[in-house]
């Protein structure tokens, strides 16, 4: 499994130095770089093209015989500075090309990466300290998504709109308040 990855990594980076395009390695890989291990069946991979041309000619040396990569969503990522998907075909691993955003604070963040060797390839790898700010970024969004799939689930059933009352007061108890005395979301 590891000469695997290992073999992909080194792929992948040739084909990102080939093309021009400057990147760092983000996501798990990133926090089991910094010594928190996490499992992941994707590699992230933020990157910073110096422009469009430099996506087509790494999506031109992708082969159809080694990885699957879609030309337009490439291009609309490009235009749209978010994250296309390319799937390794001889491992089955997906790798998510993230372009880095055009605010101060990705700006900032890719500035900030430092060159590591990760599975005997060298890299370079977003800070521990962004590796855990795009993650709180990254579940933050998450969150949003649940409340918004939940509020639909309701009213395609009928059950109206959301209140927050329950929510509203729950936040205004102390946190361990009702803990372990029986009460409703006691232990």
């Amino acid at each position: 499994m590891s000469s695997e990855l290992s073999g992909l990594l080194a792929r992948i980076m040739a084909l990102l130095d080939a093309a021009g395009i400057p990147f760092m390695v983000a996501g798990s890989f990133a926090s089991t770089a910094h010594g928190m291990p996490r499992t992941t069946q994707d590699l992230d991979l933020v990157i910073d093209p110096p422009g469009p041309a430099a996506v087509d000619a790494l999506v031109r040396a992708m082969t159809k015989e080694q990885y699957y990569v879609d030309a337009d969503a490439a291009r609309d990522a490009m235009s749209r500075r978010s994250m296309f998907n390319v799937i390794d075909l001889a491992s089955g691993w997906k790798i998510d090309l993230i372009v880095c955003k055009d605010r101060p604070f990705s700006r900032s963040e890719f500035a900030r990466r430092a060159p590591i060797t990760l599975l005997g390839v060298p890299v370079f790898v977003a800070s521990a300290e962004d590796t855990v700010v795009a993650k709180l970024e990254w579940s933050k969004l998450a969150l949003l998504r649940d409340v918004v799939a939940t509020g639909a689930s309701r009213r395609r059933r009928g059950e109206g709109v959301f209140t927050f009352s329950s929510a509203q007061r729950a936040s205004r108890e102390p946190a361990n308040e009702g803990v372990g005395d029986g009460e409703p979301g006691g232990a």
